[in-house]
Protein backbone atom coordinates (compact mmCIF):
# COMPACT_ATOMS: atom_id res chain seq x y z
CA UNK A 1 0.00 0.00 0.00
CA UNK A 2 2.91 2.36 0.87
CA UNK A 3 4.46 1.84 -2.58
CA UNK A 4 1.14 2.59 -4.26
CA UNK A 5 0.85 5.84 -2.32
CA UNK A 6 4.34 7.05 -3.13
CA UNK A 7 3.77 6.15 -6.79
CA UNK A 8 0.61 8.25 -6.74
CA UNK A 9 2.53 11.28 -5.44
CA UNK A 10 5.37 10.74 -7.90
CA UNK A 11 3.11 10.34 -10.92
CA UNK A 12 1.05 13.41 -9.98
CA UNK A 13 4.13 15.63 -9.81
CA UNK A 14 5.58 14.25 -13.04
CA UNK A 15 2.26 14.74 -14.86
CA UNK A 16 2.15 18.38 -13.72
CA UNK A 17 5.64 18.86 -15.15
CA UNK A 18 4.76 17.17 -18.44
CA UNK A 19 1.57 19.16 -18.99
CA UNK A 20 3.36 22.45 -18.23
CA UNK A 21 1.61 23.21 -14.92
CA UNK A 22 5.02 23.10 -13.21
CA UNK A 23 7.67 24.84 -15.31
CA UNK A 24 11.48 24.70 -15.09
CA UNK A 25 12.95 26.42 -12.01
CA UNK A 26 9.50 26.63 -10.38
CA UNK A 27 9.30 25.66 -6.72
CA UNK A 28 6.81 22.84 -6.16
CA UNK A 29 4.67 22.07 -3.11
CA UNK A 30 6.43 21.59 0.21
CA UNK A 31 6.63 18.17 1.84
CA UNK A 32 3.94 19.20 4.33
CA UNK A 33 1.61 20.37 1.58
CA UNK A 34 2.07 17.10 -0.34
CA UNK A 35 1.47 15.10 2.86
CA UNK A 36 -1.81 16.93 3.39
CA UNK A 37 -2.87 16.79 -0.25
CA UNK A 38 -2.43 13.03 -0.56
CA UNK A 39 -2.94 12.05 3.07
CA UNK A 40 0.39 10.23 3.20
CA UNK A 41 3.40 10.14 5.52
CA UNK A 42 6.51 12.30 5.19
CA UNK A 43 8.48 9.15 4.38
CA UNK A 44 6.19 8.47 1.40
CA UNK A 45 6.59 12.03 0.10
CA UNK A 46 10.36 11.90 0.46
CA UNK A 47 10.52 8.60 -1.42
CA UNK A 48 8.57 10.12 -4.33
CA UNK A 49 10.64 13.32 -4.38
CA UNK A 50 13.89 11.39 -4.06
CA UNK A 51 13.15 9.29 -7.14
CA UNK A 52 12.10 12.35 -9.17
CA UNK A 53 15.36 14.07 -8.20
CA UNK A 54 17.46 11.02 -9.14
CA UNK A 55 15.61 10.77 -12.48
CA UNK A 56 16.30 14.41 -13.30
CA UNK A 57 12.75 15.77 -12.99
CA UNK A 58 13.45 17.82 -9.83
CA UNK A 59 16.38 19.31 -7.93
CA UNK A 60 16.70 20.44 -4.33
CA UNK A 61 18.18 23.62 -2.94
CA UNK A 62 19.30 23.32 0.67
CA UNK A 63 16.96 25.24 2.93
CA UNK A 64 14.90 26.58 0.01
CA UNK A 65 12.83 23.66 -1.26
CA UNK A 66 12.37 21.48 -4.33
CA UNK A 67 12.34 22.86 -7.87
CA UNK A 68 11.59 21.66 -11.40
CA UNK A 69 14.68 20.80 -13.42
CA UNK A 70 15.57 22.20 -16.82
CA UNK A 71 14.88 19.11 -18.93
CA UNK A 72 17.57 20.07 -21.44
CA UNK A 73 20.41 20.08 -18.93
CA UNK A 74 22.96 17.30 -18.76
CA UNK A 75 21.65 15.94 -15.45
CA UNK A 76 18.69 14.43 -17.31
CA UNK A 77 19.28 10.67 -17.47
CA UNK A 78 19.81 9.05 -20.86
CA UNK A 79 16.87 6.75 -20.20
CA UNK A 80 14.58 9.71 -20.77
CA UNK A 81 15.98 10.59 -24.18
CA UNK A 82 14.51 9.07 -27.32
CA UNK A 83 16.78 7.56 -29.95
CA UNK A 84 18.38 10.16 -32.21
CA UNK A 85 16.04 11.45 -34.91
CA UNK A 86 12.78 10.04 -33.58
CA UNK A 87 9.28 11.06 -34.64
CA UNK A 88 6.03 9.91 -33.04
CA UNK A 89 2.87 9.22 -35.01
CA UNK A 90 -0.28 9.30 -32.91
CA UNK A 91 -3.54 8.12 -34.47
CA UNK A 92 -6.87 7.10 -33.03
CA UNK A 93 -6.41 3.58 -34.39
CA UNK A 94 -3.33 1.90 -35.90
CA UNK A 95 -4.41 -1.29 -37.66
CA UNK A 96 -8.01 -0.43 -38.57
CA UNK A 97 -9.68 0.97 -41.64
CA UNK A 98 -7.71 3.68 -43.55
CA UNK A 99 -5.07 4.25 -40.86
CA UNK A 100 -2.46 1.73 -42.09
CA UNK A 101 -2.35 3.56 -45.44
CA UNK A 102 -1.86 6.93 -43.73
CA UNK A 103 0.90 5.51 -41.54
CA UNK A 104 2.69 3.80 -44.43
CA UNK A 105 2.67 7.06 -46.38
CA UNK A 106 4.27 8.95 -43.50
CA UNK A 107 6.78 6.21 -42.67
CA UNK A 108 8.01 6.03 -46.26
CA UNK A 109 9.14 9.67 -46.10
CA UNK A 110 10.41 9.69 -42.51
CA UNK A 111 12.49 6.53 -42.88
CA UNK A 112 14.13 7.95 -46.02
CA UNK A 113 15.08 11.00 -43.96
CA UNK A 114 16.71 8.75 -41.35
CA UNK A 115 14.07 9.05 -38.65
CA UNK A 116 12.90 6.26 -36.40
CA UNK A 117 9.10 6.20 -36.19
CA UNK A 118 7.18 5.23 -33.06
CA UNK A 119 3.46 4.49 -33.45
CA UNK A 120 0.87 5.23 -30.78
CA UNK A 121 -2.90 4.67 -30.69
CA UNK A 122 -5.25 6.70 -28.48
CA UNK A 123 -8.30 4.54 -29.25
CA UNK A 124 -9.99 7.94 -29.45
CA UNK A 125 -9.70 8.28 -25.68
CA UNK A 126 -8.43 11.40 -23.90
CA UNK A 127 -6.75 9.46 -21.07
CA UNK A 128 -4.79 7.41 -23.60
CA UNK A 129 -3.85 10.59 -25.43
CA UNK A 130 -2.56 12.15 -22.21
CA UNK A 131 -0.38 9.15 -21.38
CA UNK A 132 1.07 9.12 -24.89
CA UNK A 133 1.87 12.84 -24.73
CA UNK A 134 3.58 12.31 -21.37
CA UNK A 135 5.76 9.65 -22.98
CA UNK A 136 6.64 11.90 -25.91
CA UNK A 137 7.59 14.79 -23.65
CA UNK A 138 9.57 12.53 -21.35
CA UNK A 139 11.49 10.90 -24.20
CA UNK A 140 12.02 14.16 -26.12
CA UNK A 141 10.93 13.17 -29.61
CA UNK A 142 12.06 15.45 -32.43
CA UNK A 143 8.52 15.87 -33.76
CA UNK A 144 4.99 14.54 -33.64
CA UNK A 145 2.32 13.77 -36.23
CA UNK A 146 -0.96 13.50 -34.37
CA UNK A 147 -4.60 12.85 -35.14
CA UNK A 148 -6.70 14.69 -32.53
CA UNK A 149 -8.82 12.69 -30.13
CA UNK A 150 -12.55 13.52 -30.19
CA UNK A 151 -11.72 16.78 -31.92
CA UNK A 152 -15.25 18.19 -31.73
CA UNK A 153 -15.33 18.38 -27.95
CA UNK A 154 -13.28 20.23 -25.35
CA UNK A 155 -9.91 18.58 -24.91
CA UNK A 156 -8.41 18.26 -21.40
CA UNK A 157 -4.91 17.76 -22.80
CA UNK A 158 -4.36 21.15 -24.44
CA UNK A 159 -1.68 22.00 -21.85
CA UNK A 160 0.41 19.09 -23.09
CA UNK A 161 0.42 20.51 -26.61
CA UNK A 162 1.37 23.92 -25.24
CA UNK A 163 4.20 22.24 -23.38
CA UNK A 164 5.37 20.61 -26.63
CA UNK A 165 5.59 24.11 -28.09
CA UNK A 166 7.49 25.39 -25.05
CA UNK A 167 9.95 22.51 -25.43
CA UNK A 168 10.36 23.20 -29.17
CA UNK A 169 8.89 19.84 -30.15
CA UNK A 170 6.95 20.59 -33.36
CA UNK A 171 3.72 18.81 -34.17
CA UNK A 172 1.45 18.50 -37.19
CA UNK A 173 -2.19 17.46 -36.94
CA UNK A 174 -3.92 15.22 -39.46
CA UNK A 175 -7.59 14.64 -40.38
CA UNK A 176 -8.67 17.38 -37.94
CA UNK A 177 -7.15 19.95 -35.59
CA UNK A 178 -7.73 21.52 -32.21
CA UNK A 179 -8.85 24.96 -33.35
CA UNK A 180 -7.71 26.75 -30.19
CA UNK A 181 -4.10 25.76 -30.93
CA UNK A 182 -4.19 26.85 -34.60
CA UNK A 183 -1.66 24.16 -35.54
CA UNK A 184 -0.33 23.27 -38.95
CA UNK A 185 -2.76 20.63 -40.16
CA UNK A 186 -3.12 18.27 -43.11
CA UNK A 187 -6.79 17.54 -43.66
CA UNK A 188 -9.42 16.69 -46.24
CA UNK A 189 -12.14 19.26 -46.93
CA UNK A 190 -14.77 17.27 -45.04
CA UNK A 191 -17.49 19.88 -45.48
CA UNK A 192 -17.15 19.71 -49.24
CA UNK A 193 -17.06 15.91 -49.02
CA UNK A 194 -20.38 15.85 -47.19
CA UNK A 195 -21.74 18.27 -49.77
CA UNK A 196 -20.68 15.96 -52.60
CA UNK A 197 -22.37 12.98 -50.94
CA UNK A 198 -25.72 14.76 -50.71
CA UNK A 199 -25.38 16.49 -54.08
CA UNK A 200 -24.77 13.16 -55.81
CA UNK A 201 -28.03 11.72 -54.46
CA UNK A 202 -30.01 14.90 -55.09
CA UNK A 203 -28.89 14.98 -58.71
CA UNK A 204 -30.15 11.40 -59.03
CA UNK A 205 -33.60 12.54 -57.92
CA UNK A 206 -33.43 11.65 -54.21
CA UNK A 207 -35.15 13.94 -51.73
CA UNK A 208 -35.82 11.75 -48.69
CA UNK A 209 -32.20 11.22 -47.63
CA UNK A 210 -30.90 9.89 -44.32
CA UNK A 211 -27.59 11.18 -42.96
CA UNK A 212 -25.49 9.35 -40.35
CA UNK A 213 -22.71 11.43 -38.77
CA UNK A 214 -20.26 11.00 -35.90
CA UNK A 215 -20.63 13.95 -33.54
CA UNK A 216 -17.53 13.88 -31.33
CA UNK A 217 -15.01 14.59 -34.05
CA UNK A 218 -14.78 17.53 -36.43
CA UNK A 219 -14.85 15.33 -39.52
CA UNK A 220 -18.38 14.19 -38.66
CA UNK A 221 -19.66 17.68 -37.89
CA UNK A 222 -18.18 19.14 -41.06
CA UNK A 223 -19.53 16.33 -43.23
CA UNK A 224 -22.96 16.93 -41.71
CA UNK A 225 -22.62 20.66 -42.42
CA UNK A 226 -21.90 19.94 -46.08
CA UNK A 227 -24.79 17.48 -46.23
CA UNK A 228 -27.21 20.13 -44.95
CA UNK A 229 -25.73 22.85 -47.14
CA UNK A 230 -26.29 20.85 -50.32
CA UNK A 231 -29.93 20.24 -49.48
CA UNK A 232 -30.51 23.93 -48.77
CA UNK A 233 -28.83 25.02 -52.00
CA UNK A 234 -30.83 22.52 -54.07
CA UNK A 235 -34.08 23.41 -52.33
CA UNK A 236 -34.58 19.96 -50.80
CA UNK A 237 -36.65 20.06 -47.58
CA UNK A 238 -34.62 18.91 -44.58
CA UNK A 239 -36.35 16.49 -42.23
CA UNK A 240 -34.70 16.71 -38.76
CA UNK A 241 -35.61 13.06 -38.13
CA UNK A 242 -33.37 12.12 -41.07
CA UNK A 243 -30.23 13.31 -39.24
CA UNK A 244 -28.77 10.61 -37.00
CA UNK A 245 -25.69 11.48 -34.93
CA UNK A 246 -23.66 9.20 -32.72
CA UNK A 247 -20.55 9.21 -30.54
CA UNK A 248 -17.47 7.00 -30.65
CA UNK A 249 -18.87 4.69 -27.95
CA UNK A 250 -21.99 4.22 -30.10
CA UNK A 251 -19.90 3.50 -33.20
CA UNK A 252 -22.31 1.03 -34.81
CA UNK A 253 -25.00 0.35 -32.21
CA UNK A 254 -26.92 3.62 -32.44
CA UNK A 255 -26.88 3.97 -36.26
CA UNK A 256 -27.97 0.34 -36.73
CA UNK A 257 -30.75 0.66 -34.19
CA UNK A 258 -31.89 3.98 -35.67
CA UNK A 259 -32.09 2.57 -39.20
CA UNK A 260 -33.93 -0.56 -38.01
CA UNK A 261 -36.50 1.58 -36.19
CA UNK A 262 -36.94 3.96 -39.08
CA UNK A 263 -37.47 1.19 -41.62
CA UNK A 264 -39.92 -0.52 -39.28
CA UNK A 265 -41.97 2.51 -38.28
CA UNK A 266 -41.68 5.15 -41.00
CA UNK A 267 -44.65 5.67 -43.31
CA UNK A 268 -42.35 6.91 -46.06
CA UNK A 269 -39.14 4.97 -46.51
CA UNK A 270 -35.98 6.93 -47.41
CA UNK A 271 -34.60 6.50 -50.91
CA UNK A 272 -31.01 7.45 -50.08
CA UNK A 273 -28.49 7.16 -47.24
CA UNK A 274 -25.34 9.18 -46.63
CA UNK A 275 -22.80 7.59 -44.23
CA UNK A 276 -20.05 9.10 -42.12
CA UNK A 277 -17.67 6.50 -43.55
CA UNK A 278 -17.50 3.26 -45.54
CA UNK A 279 -17.15 1.16 -42.41
CA UNK A 280 -20.56 2.33 -41.23
CA UNK A 281 -21.99 1.88 -44.72
CA UNK A 282 -21.11 -1.84 -44.54
CA UNK A 283 -23.03 -2.20 -41.28
CA UNK A 284 -26.05 -0.40 -42.70
CA UNK A 285 -25.98 -2.57 -45.82
CA UNK A 286 -26.46 -5.55 -43.50
CA UNK A 287 -29.52 -3.85 -41.98
CA UNK A 288 -30.98 -3.23 -45.43
CA UNK A 289 -30.47 -6.89 -46.39
CA UNK A 290 -32.20 -8.06 -43.21
CA UNK A 291 -35.14 -5.87 -44.15
CA UNK A 292 -35.20 -7.33 -47.67
CA UNK A 293 -34.22 -4.06 -49.33
CA UNK A 294 -32.03 -4.12 -52.43
CA UNK A 295 -29.23 -1.62 -53.09
CA UNK A 296 -29.52 0.38 -55.29
CA UNK A 297 -32.97 -0.70 -56.58
CA UNK A 298 -34.83 0.04 -53.34
CA UNK A 299 -32.42 2.43 -51.70
CA UNK A 300 -29.14 4.17 -52.62
CA UNK A 301 -26.19 4.53 -50.23
CA UNK A 302 -23.05 6.68 -50.30
CA UNK A 303 -19.98 6.13 -48.14
CA UNK A 304 -16.95 8.25 -47.31
CA UNK A 305 -13.19 7.56 -47.55
CA UNK A 306 -13.18 5.26 -50.61
CA UNK A 307 -11.62 2.58 -48.40
CA UNK A 308 -11.07 -1.09 -49.21
CA UNK A 309 -14.63 -1.66 -47.93
CA UNK A 310 -15.94 0.09 -51.04
CA UNK A 311 -14.90 -2.92 -53.16
CA UNK A 312 -15.26 -5.92 -50.82
CA UNK A 313 -19.05 -6.16 -50.79
CA UNK A 314 -21.16 -7.51 -53.63
CA UNK A 315 -22.52 -3.94 -53.77
CA UNK A 316 -19.64 -1.74 -54.90
CA UNK A 317 -19.91 1.42 -52.85
CA UNK A 318 -20.07 4.95 -54.21
CA UNK A 319 -17.82 6.91 -51.85
CA UNK A 320 -15.93 10.17 -51.33
CA UNK A 321 -12.20 9.68 -51.85
CA UNK A 322 -9.86 10.22 -48.90
CA UNK A 323 -6.17 10.90 -49.74
CA UNK A 324 -4.94 8.31 -47.20
CA UNK A 325 -1.30 7.61 -48.17
CA UNK A 326 -0.91 11.05 -49.79
CA UNK A 327 -2.06 12.64 -46.53
CA UNK A 328 0.56 10.69 -44.60
CA UNK A 329 3.27 11.71 -47.07
CA UNK A 330 2.27 15.37 -46.81
CA UNK A 331 2.21 15.25 -43.00
CA UNK A 332 5.69 13.70 -42.93
CA UNK A 333 7.07 16.38 -45.24
CA UNK A 334 5.53 19.10 -43.07
CA UNK A 335 6.97 17.79 -39.81
CA UNK A 336 10.41 17.53 -41.43
CA UNK A 337 10.09 21.13 -42.59
CA UNK A 338 9.16 22.24 -39.07
CA UNK A 339 12.11 20.40 -37.55
CA UNK A 340 14.45 21.99 -40.10
CA UNK A 341 13.02 25.44 -39.39
CA UNK A 342 13.72 25.00 -35.68
CA UNK A 343 17.24 23.78 -36.36
CA UNK A 344 17.96 26.74 -38.64
CA UNK A 345 15.99 29.19 -36.47
CA UNK A 346 13.86 30.10 -39.48
CA UNK A 347 10.50 30.64 -37.79
CA UNK A 348 9.15 32.52 -40.82
CA UNK A 349 9.58 29.65 -43.27
CA UNK A 350 6.71 30.17 -45.70
CA UNK A 351 6.49 26.46 -46.47
CA UNK A 352 5.20 25.82 -42.97
CA UNK A 353 1.47 26.14 -43.55
CA UNK A 354 -1.56 23.87 -43.45
CA UNK A 355 -2.78 21.88 -46.44
CA UNK A 356 -6.34 21.08 -47.47
CA UNK A 357 -7.03 18.15 -49.80
CA UNK A 358 -9.91 18.49 -52.24
CA UNK A 359 -12.40 15.60 -52.12
CA UNK A 360 -13.97 13.89 -55.10
CA UNK A 361 -16.73 11.34 -55.37
CA UNK A 362 -16.00 7.89 -56.79
CA UNK A 363 -19.14 6.47 -58.38
CA UNK A 364 -19.84 2.76 -58.29
CA UNK A 365 -23.12 0.83 -58.26
CA UNK A 366 -24.61 1.58 -54.83
CA UNK A 367 -26.60 4.57 -56.13
CA UNK A 368 -29.38 4.77 -58.67
CA UNK A 369 -31.04 7.54 -60.70
CA UNK A 370 -34.67 7.59 -59.58
CA UNK A 371 -35.53 10.76 -61.48
CA UNK A 372 -36.00 8.63 -64.62
CA UNK A 373 -38.79 6.56 -63.07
Amino acid sequence: MSETKYGMVKNWIRSRIEDGTFVPKQKIHSESELMEKFNVSRHTVRLALGELVSEGWLYKEQGAGTYVSERTDKTTPAVHTANPKSIAIIVTYISDYIFPSIIRGAESILSQAGYQVSLFSTNNDHDHERKILETIIEQKFDGVIVEPTKSAISNPNINYYLNLEALNIPYVMINAAYDELEPISIVLDDEKGGYLQAEHLIQLGHKNILGFFKNDDLQGLRRMKGFLKAQREYGVPINPKNIITYATVEKFSKPVEALENLLRNSSEAPTGIVCYNDELAMKLLDVLRRNHLSVPDDISIVGFDDSFFADVSEVKLTSVKHPKSELGVMAAKKILQLIKSLQTHNAKDQSNHSFLFEPEIVQRNSTKDIAKK
